[in-house]
């Protein structure tokens, strides 16, 4: 159908170019004197140039409109007479277009039938105007992007006449220098193409030449170094308003008119234009020019090129006054026009649909003119869908269709260039750039063939309203003759992997290819080309300047003579010759050249020193190699990688004085140097020769008297930033000092010190800690001061250390129960933040990170190698007097009800907060308790780890539960309820009312509570003889009064009460004569304790880590450890929690919570019940335990949330997709994302989450998808159905590491516990994977936990039947090891009896066997085994593993016999074999 439709146009066209042929004559004359009203050319072009406006003839709208009417319906009757002759109705349709193009023609009428073209070279004719955009700018030409992907290029003498003009009077050599000593922004200066250009800008141009196929001679062009400069050589265009503009006249010169024109001069107030217009000069003040898209600091330059758009006529009509605003340029329509010449490429105009076609819109422009629109400008989609006959648009003209009679142009309706913007992509945070979001050469994993054109090629869907265009040779690496939309393997809706190799800017698509080769090409374009690598190339010419060499694909590279090797080579087409293999390194990457050069030196290309490409890699000291390029007799010129050079003075080239440079070091020659100065400033690299030879020692200092762990003194000799230079005395040796540490030793801060030190100063009590005798100089620290008569560290051990004992340690990070504290190499303690100061607001609670302090061991936990520390003042020096504000609190007994008392806040719930108030208290405060008034974002008040102080309301010692609140006031508001008889113990003082006085006593009602009770008229005084009636008579009812309970019968619910004034202390009084003036006092501000201003950052940054459990920070710490397990000294009388030298004052950087998939992923959100029990304080607090100590105030105003950006606990969508836009590749937050919707039931969100997922992560990040792709798996088991699973299983193996996805896939049913379907997978898998002994192993360990051991052994023999041979000793082996751990040990034992005495030396095999008896604690059975494996014969390598494993087990199963009969046969081993050596 297609074929056909495309031989009937052609025949139309033929027809049409027959008639031209006939009135040539006239048609040349007609164009040649286009602005003269009389011509007898065609009255729709200009033969009445004086018609009224908005028309095209001198007949009324009404005659025109019934004219029009009538014509149709006369070729509407012909062409359905034509079909009803028809036989077949295929015929018909084939002949349909024909009918409507003759139809066409009747009466110069037009029908529907115009044909929509597509622009080739072919159709681009000389006189042809176009809108172009700007691609690149030479500096000589631009290239310019033209519809239909097509390119061109404008020779600069083709730009303005002005600029010619200029580029004419450049006479000679003065000319030049005198232009160079203008100023930058001087109108006169001869302004470079950029700086009148960029890319991306549209240009109005007209076609002034049309090349023919591989033309070479193009003005300003050169070589073509890429394929867009090829292509651009075909078309040259002309951007001279004069040409561009011809045909506007002076009355087109309307408010609003868009135009093309030049700087003619600059006057006093303004620019002069030319407009190309006869008899019409523009003017442009400079107000109006700093509106412009240029820089507003510089003045224009004479010829400079401007978009402009008419904003008033002057009176006299010579002067034009223009606008170059943006804005206005981007929306200014046309509505009216004089003729049809009027019309230029850019210009934005009302159109009518007339017709939709499956390949594009047929329009009537301005009400007269025909119009078309091709698929590439149109948006994404089948236009039958979007757009309808008689619906109006605003197109931007891109060119005209010539020749055409009547007159025709190509419009655009692409969103870039209806907003005359460059094309760009959305993203997630904002539009980005075509080029930057598909580079040249990212490799698509799918795109999708939506549209064929059989013989141009394919158009593809590369992602949203992101097309590409795929040329038939692009296809395929082999010949492709022609495109079928319903057949073969690029159809429409097949999917493919392409590579992006260009783009066509105009039309806002990219340009790939899926040709194989291309894809398999490791560079694309010069810029990914790196520095330095090395590569191996193909030797493509070889000429008498240079070696061209092909790296991948269109990528080629240069070998300059003196870099073909370390040598000059004679004859180098000896060693190069075409097609041959070359090893290089990448010498000079060049992208605005598209140049590479290489060097084939083997000196380089095996060089493993430092590559030295740009001024900051060329730091003093480094050593590299270089080559020679200039030599004089007083020094030498040597290149480095891209151009960057280094001058070596001849005092620097060699130990002994040379005759002649020169004749020394030849021009090519590979020298190894030393930077020894760098000048960022003036870019000035200094090297040597001599000080990077090997036998260098002069210039260094020898050290060798120096050792660590000396104790020397120096005198300063420089001050640096961080550092001290000090010369020791009396060795002259250079060290250096961290100010910090000698700070830290002084009990000042850094910038104290540096202000009091000065050079000569002299320096006692250094101590060595560092040496490095290549550079020759030594680090030293401050001598610590004298520990106190304390256990050493090295002595320490958990058998020795004692409760109350001090010890030193350093802070490794902050976990959730406290600092975790390295004491020594095997032990850690924890360091509650209560535990920490006396007074939380004013100390320290979270000392920072790499800290040294001293503490107080509170108690051992010999179990996990931990110690429970203190730094509270009051227990680091108990027979000191300290201030204690906040007590420690270790029992429920210590919290009364009505106590205030401060802690640090656990975890925000969502039903409230919990507090720690001790190592194991925490304590309750619900919503209702946080404030006095309703606030409904409560969260955001409070941060983990934040100061609170609050008052206990009950404390329930049987559940240990304790509640608090942030309330002011007194209790009266609680429930009465709260309180209960077991609250309350003898001996308590209580607050209460006298609720009834009696002749015996008063009963008392307890504050807070229901529970009343008798105070006994004996219980009032302690005078026995005063009158207790009258001290009865004082009291009234509601009385508040203090009372003492003295007993509690819990079987009959009574309690006695005592008013004695023995009762009672001084402070009990003075606390209830202050609550009696609690009318004139404020209350006590109770909740968040507001920070001084002061706070330290180091606090802020002491954040709580949501770490490991306490089981894992022993491991954790030693992983820590110094590598040479140097036991770390503490100074234990220096002052508390002072941060380490080096890293005094750092902020603790939280380590980025990384996912974890190994067992699965657990979807299981918690029950919202779970929380109400005191117990959950602990589980709940991993919401925000990365988040730092904030600075917050209780009753802020304004409050900057900012900070809290990163490091809150994503509570919304909007902080989910703010989180996702920094860390777009992080699986852990996309399954957060998805666990999030989830946990609100939205399973489809979640769905579409991991689908966005998956496309958004990078695809080198394969590791991070299969994290999404489990996770979606793990949805899919327990929300979806099992289609769903199955489809979603399938996609996940196609995507993946197939045996990946099928083990975890059964690991997910294990874990789901659905046995039944997690067996099923496994068959599956080793039915696909026969040949992995992993599978087969996983297979029976399955088994193996169901109890089904003898499924399991059956699978043993037939793996072996599967897997290769060499397999058979790994799968053999894992069976016994998992018979030890879920089956029969007895038969492991006979398997791995089978493996030793099949395979005796396989020590893997014998060691293996060993552990797994040792995990059965038989001692006899495991020395029997040490000793059949000592009897093989062995290397003493060997032999000494196997006696200190054994050494080991002794000491751990066995007893102290036993380990001095291993200790004999070790010596009696190492004998034996001594012996025998000498013997041999």
């Amino acid at each position: 159908m297609a074929a056909g439709k495309k031989r009937v146009l052609d025949e139309v066209t033929s027809n049409r170019k027959a008639k031209k042929t006939k009135t040539d004559d006239a048609a040349k004359k007609s164009r040649d004197k286009a602005p003269k009203p009389a011509q007898p050319a065609s009255a729709l072009v200009a033969d009445e140039i004086d018609f009224p406006r908005g028309g095209g003839t001198s007949l009324t709208p009404l005659e025109v409109k019934a004219l029009r009417a009538e014509a149709v319906k006369e070729a509407d009757r012909e062409l359905f007479e034509d079909a009803a002759k028809e036989k077949s109705v295929k015929r018909r349709r084939k002949s349909d277009l024909g009918s409507e193009s003759k139809a066409s023609d009747k009466d110069g009428k037009k029908t529907s039938g115009i044909r929509i073209e597509h622009l080739n070279y072919k159709r681009v004719v000389v006189g042809m105007k176009i809108l172009a955009q700007v691609i690149a700018i030479e500096p000589l030409a631009l290239i310019v992007s033209l519809p239909n992907q097509l390119f061109g290029h404008v020779p600069i003498t083709q730009i303005s006449t002005q600029l010619t003009h200029t580029l004419e009077t450049m006479d000679d050599v003065e000319m030049y220098s005198s232009d160079d000593d203008e100023e930058e922004g001087s109108p006169s200066r001869i302004p470079d193409l950029y700086e009148i250009f960029h890319p991306g800008q549209y240009v109005r141009a007209v076609v002034s030449a049309v090349h023919a196929p591989g033309a070479t001679d193009v003005t300003g062009l050169g070589r073509a170094r890429d394929e867009v400069q090829k292509a651009s050589r075909r078309v040259e265009l002309s951007l001279i308003p004069e040409k561009v503009n011809e045909g506007v006249t002076k009355a087109d010169l309307r408010p609003g008119f868009t135009l093309s024109a030049s700087v003619k001069s600059v006057e006093d107030h303004g620019y002069i234009l030319d407009l190309g217009i006869p008899d019409v000069s523009g003017f442009l003040s400079f107000k109006d020019a700093q509106k412009g898209p240029f820089d507003s600091e510089k003045k224009l330059y004479i010829g400079h090129l401007l978009d402009i758009a008419v904003s008033k006529m002057s009176g006299n009509g010579r002067t034009c006054k223009v606008c170059v605003d943006e804005q206005t340029l981007r929306t200014a329509s046309l509505t009216e026009v004089t003729s049809v010449n009027s019309i230029l490429p850019g210009a934005l105009v009302q159109s009518l649909v007339t017709a939709v076609q499956p390949d594009g819109l047929v329009l009537q422009i301005l009400g007269f003119f025909d119009g078309t629109i091709d698929q590439f400008h149109l948006p994404p989609g089948d236009p039958q869908e979007h757009y309808e006959v008689g619906q109006k648009v605003k197109a931007r003209i891109l060119y005209d269709i010539s020749p055409s009679t009547p007159p025709r142009f190509a419009l655009s309706l692409a969103d870039h260039v209806v907003k005359y913007d460059v094309r760009s992509v959305a993203s997630d945070t904002a539009a980005v750039d075509l080029r930057e979001a598909y580079p040249v050469g990212t490799i698509l994993e799918a795109v999708k063939v939506v549209r064929v054109e059989n013989e141009r090629g394919l158009i593809v869907e590369v992602g949203p309203d992101v097309e590409g265009f795929i040329h038939i040779s692009q296809v395929a690496d082999e010949h492709v003759p022609t495109l079928s939309a319903s057949s073969g393997p690029w159809k429409l809706g097949t999917v493919h992997r392409a590579r992006v190799t260009g783009y066509f800017p105009l039309d806002g698509i990219l340009q790939l290819s899926l040709r194989p080769s291309v894809l398999a090409q490791k560079f694309l374009q010069v810029a990914d080309v790196q520095v330095g690598e090395v590569i191996k190339g193909t030797v493509k010419k070889l000429t008498d300047s240079a070696l061209f060499v092909s790296i991948s694909g269109n990528v080629d590279g240069v070998i300059w003579p003196n870099h073909y090797a370390d040598i000059t080579l004679k004859h180098p087409q000896k060693r190069f010759k075409p097609g041959g293999s070359i090893k290089c390194r990448i010498l000079v990457v060049d992208p605005e050249r598209k140049r590479v050069a290489l060097t084939a030196k083997k000196t380089l290309v095996e060089s493993n020193l430092p590559i030295i490409a740009q001024l900051s890699d060329a730091e003093v000291g480094v050593v590299t190699h270089a080559v020679v390029f200039k030599a004089s007799e007083k020094s030498l010129q040597v290149e480095f990688y891209n151009n960057l050079k280094a001058i070596v003075p001849a005092r620097e080239a060699s130990e002994t004085a040379l005759p002649s440079l020169p004749t020394a070091f030849p021009i090519g020659k590979p020298v190894q140097v030393r930077i020894i100065a760098v000048d960022p400033d003036t870019g000035r690299i200094t090297a040597s020769i001599r000080q990077a030879s090997p036998t260098f020692k002069s210039a260094i200092t020898d050290i060798s008297g120096v050792d660590i762990g000396d104790i020397v003194s120096g005198v300063i000799s420089d001050i640096r930033k961080d550092k001290a230079v000090v010369t020791l005395q009396p060795t002259q040796v250079t060290a250096l000092l961290s100010l910090a540490n000698l700070a830290n030793r002084r009990e000042t801060s850094v910038a104290q010190l540096r202000s009091a030190l000065k050079v000569g100063d002299k320096l006692q009590d250094l101590i060595v800690t560092s040496r490095n005798p290549e550079k020759g100089f030594v680090l030293v620290a401050t001598k610590p001061k004298e520990k106190v008569a304390l256990l050493r560290k090295s002595q320490l051990s958990l058998d020795t250390v004692q409760p109350g004992q001090l010890v030193g340690g350093r802070v490794l990070r902050h976990t959730r129960h406290g600092a975790l504290i390295k004491v020594t190499n095997h032990i850690s303690g924890i360091l509650h933040p209560t535990d920490a100061t006396d007074d939380y607001e004013n100390g320290k609670p979270f000392p920072p990170v790499d800290s040294v302090l001293k503490a107080a061991v509170l108690s051992i936990d010999k179990e996990r190698w931990q110690l429970t520390l203190s730094t509270r003042m009051s227990r680091l020096f108990p027979s000191q007097d300290k201030p204690v504000v906040d007590r420690e609190i270790t029992s429920l007994s210590q919290l009364k009800i009505g106590d205030t008392v401060r802690g640090f806040i656990k975890s925000v719930a969502e039903h409230g907060l919990f507090v720690t108030l001790g190592r194991d208290i925490d304590a309750r405060v619900q919503i209702r308790e946080l404030f006095d008034d309703y606030v409904k974002d409560w969260k955001s008040r409070f941060s983990v780890n934040q100061l609170v102080k609050g008052r206990i309301l009950s404390v329930d010692a049987e559940k240990r539960q304790i509640e608090m609140s942030f309330r002011s006031g007194d209790l009266k508001r609680d429930e009465r309820s709260q309180l209960k008889l077991s609250d309350f113990s003898e001996g308590q003082k209580v607050d209460g009312r006298v609720k009834k006085v009696e002749d015996y006593g008063l009963f008392i009602e307890i504050e807070g509570s229901r529970l009343s009770g008798l105070c006994h008229k004996s219980e009032l005084s302690d005078n026995k003889d005063a009158d207790v009636t009258l001290a009865l008579r004082s009291f009234r009812e509601g009385d508040k009064v203090k009372a003492v309970i003295l007993s509690i019968d819990r079987e009959k619910r009574r309690i006695s009460f005592g008013l004695k004034p023995s009762y009672f202390e001084e402070k009990d009084f003075e606390q209830e004569g202050s609550e009696s003036e609690s009318e004139d006092v404020p209350a006590e501000t109770l909740g968040v304790v507001e920070e001084q201003e002061e706070s330290s950052e180091e606090d802020a940054g002491a954040s709580a880590d949501d770490g490991s459990e306490d089981g894992h920070d022993e491991q954790e710490s030693n992983d820590e450890s110094d590598a040479d397990d140097v036991v770390m000294d503490v100074d234990l009388s220096m002052d508390l929690q002072r941060p380490s030298a080096s890293l005094a004052g750092a902020a603790t950087s939280e380590p980025v919570e990384t996912l974890s998939l190994e067992d699965g992923f657990q979807w299981s959100a918690p029950a919202p019940g779970e929380d109400v029990e005191m117990e959950s304080g602990e589980d709940s607090d991993d919401e925000g335990q990365s988040e730092g100590k904030k600075k917050k105030k209780r009753k802020e105003i304004e409050q900057d949330l900012t900070a809290d950006l990163h490091t809150k606990v994503p509570e919304s969508n909007a902080d989910f997709e703010r989180l996702l836009l920094g860390s777009p590749n992080s699986s852990y937050l996309w399954i957060q994302y998805m666990s999030f919707q989830l946990q609100i039931s939205e399973i489809d969100k979640a769905r579409e989450i991991a689908k966005r997922a998956l496309k958004t992560i990078n695809f080198r990040e394969e590791q991070e998808k299969l994290n999404v792709w489990i996770a979606l798996l793990n949805l899919e088991n327990i929300y979806g159905t099992e289609e769903s699973l199955e489809s979603t299983f399938k996609d996940a193996a196609r995507h993946n590491d197939s045996k990946t996805v099928y083990l975890r896939m059964a690991e997910i049913f294990e874990q789901s516990d659905k046995p039944e379907k997690a067996e099923e997978q496994f068959k599956r898998t080793v039915k696909k994977f026969s040949q992995s002994s992993k599978v087969w192993t996983l297979f029976a360990e399955h088994y193996l936990k169901r109890g089904l051991l003898e499924e399991a052994r059956k699978l043993l023999p037939r793996s072996l039947q599967s897997l290769e041979k060499r397999k058979h000793l790994k799968t053999i082996c894992k069976f016994a090891q998992l018979e030890y751990k879920s089956g029969d040990p007895e038969r492991g034992k006979t398997i791995f009896e089978g493996i030793v005495d099949s395979h005796p030396k396989r020590w893997d095999m014998w060691s293996i066997y060993i552990d797994m008896e040792a995990g059965q604690g038989d001692i006899m059975s495991l020395r029997n085994l040490f000793n059949r494996v000592l009897a093989l014969k062995m290397t003493s390598h060997k032999a000494k593993a196997f006696f200190k494993k054994w050494l080991e087990l002794e000491r751990r199963l066995g007893d102290e016999e036993g380990q001095a009969t291993v200790k004999a046969k070790a010596i009696e081993w190492t004998q034996r074999a001594a012996g025998n050596s000498e013997a041999s």
